[in-house]
């Protein structure tokens, strides 16, 4: 998926959140991301991975961290 594909699915879906980690990311403000591998940013795992990808494209350190913490 490109970037304006993304963007598309998440404005379609009202995930303003979402698009709002992107741009942050894109700024230079969004430096790191702390996620729950198990669940990630969203429930659908295409659109979820897609977007990570996107995020660590523009530099974003991913972080997986265990349900406990």
């Amino acid at each position: 998926m490109d970037k304006q594909s993304i963007l598309n699915e998440l404005e379609a879906r009202k995930m303003e959140d979402i698009i709002e980690l992107i741009e942050d990311a894109e700024k230079g403000h969004l430096e790191e991301l702390e996620l729950v591998k198990s669940v990630g940013l969203l429930y659908d795992k295409e659109l979820n991975d897609a977007i990570i990808s996107l995020l660590q494209d523009q530099g974003v350190e991913i972080i997986y961290v265990s349900e406990e913490e």
